[in-house]
């Protein structure tokens, strides 16, 4: 008998809690063991080993993508592997939580992930991440009331407008193109730092004024308030900010919002954003590859989930720089035959 560290992640709660627990002889590793460099790669988990993924919002995409993806990882490393999912307030906060280990891989926007590894932005200093891919688009959706007078970013000013999670990366996001258009984020709105069940519900109710949110379509929430309010809301056009937020990161892409998705007039055009998963640099390689290797062989459950997964390709898995792939993500989309 040997005593190992167990990580067990909160279900739906965004901590982690780490316990001594005991595992019989050839036992159980929970949480991954860290990486040895030298060490070749075989993409095989050899112990059953526990990882926790750090999501976002629960009626977001990154929860129910994320939840898919832990229920595959079993089926796909002949049951060494397991996942649990964990609902969190998202990029900013998930690799926070990554790099003190209570999380072992972590959703994230591209954008806040540069930040990460650049030290820039919510963090003071870089931060040991490395991705396994890039995976789908986040659409930056920006709602309001119809009755609210806000056709623009700048007619914001006085309103109250939910600009997400607190240390989200809708936050990160909202808190950009508000300046961009002009606003101080802490001055010219009444800002209500709301996950997405409390915003859209706050939006019904007549509490909120307007919404930021960054996330795959459809995103759960959002239909929601489309079904309901129908008429009653509407998205506005941030594309004329894209020049300025594209200044601050080349990220940011103009992309469309089509009427089928929310079922709305017309289409919406908007600011687009990759998405990666992230892990800690010294994630054992193996765990790593297998959980890249699942992501694009199991991309038909994750779709099933969520229609957003259908943007994870093969084509762009690669682009992740300047945030470095992991050594073990980089065999797995080497062996995919990723371009």
């Amino acid at each position: 008998m040997r005593r190992i560290n167990v990580r067990f992640a909160a279900g739906v709660g965004a901590l982690a809690l780490v316990a001594a627990g005991t595992a019989g002889c050839g036992g159980r590793q929970d949480g991954a063991t860290k990486d040895d460099a030298a060490s070749e790669i075989t993409c095989k988990v050899t112990e059953s080993t526990r990882v926790g993924i750090a999501t976002g919002n629960a009626t977001g995409v990154y929860y129910v993508v994320g939840n898919a993806l832990a229920g595959q990882l079993s089926g796909a490393t002949e049951g060494k592997l397991s996942g649990t999912a964990a609902e969190t307030g998202a990029s900013v906060q998930n690799i926070e939580q990554l790099v003190a280990g209570q999380y072992d891989v972590a959703f994230s926007l591209f954008d806040t992930a540069v930040n990460a590894v650049q030290g820039k932005g919510s963090f003071t200093a870089a931060q040991p991440v490395e991705a396994l891919a890039r995976i789908y688009d986040n659409y930056t959706q920006v709602v309001v009331r119809a009755d609210s007078g806000i056709n623009s970013v700048a007619d914001m000013k006085g309103k109250k407008i939910s600009t997400g999670s607190p240390k989200s990366g809708t936050e990160v996001i909202a808190n950009r193109l508000l300046e961009a258009a002009g606003l101080d984020p802490a001055k010219d709105i009444q800002a209500q730092r709301l996950d997405l069940t409390k915003t859209v519900e706050g939006v019904k109710d007549g509490s909120v004024d307007g919404l930021f949110w960054s996330g795959g379509v459809p995103t759960g929430g959002l239909t929601d308030l489309f079904t309901t309010a129908g008429d009653k809301v509407k998205f506005i056009d941030i594309t004329p900010l894209l020049p300025k937020m594209t200044a601050i990161n080349p990220a940011y892409q103009a992309g469309t919002i089509g009427a089928d998705v929310y079922k709305t007039p017309a289409d919406a055009p908007t600011i687009v954003v990759p998405n990666v998963l992230l892990v800690r640099k010294d994630l054992n390689a193996n765990v790593a590859c297998a959980i890249a290797r699942t992501v694009f062989e199991k991309k038909d459950a994750l779709v099933q989930a969520n229609p957003a997964a259908k943007g994870i390709s093969l084509e762009n898995a690669r682009k992740t720089d300047p945030v470095p792939l992991h050594r073990g993500a980089a065999k797995a989309l080497q062996d995919l035959g990723a371009s």
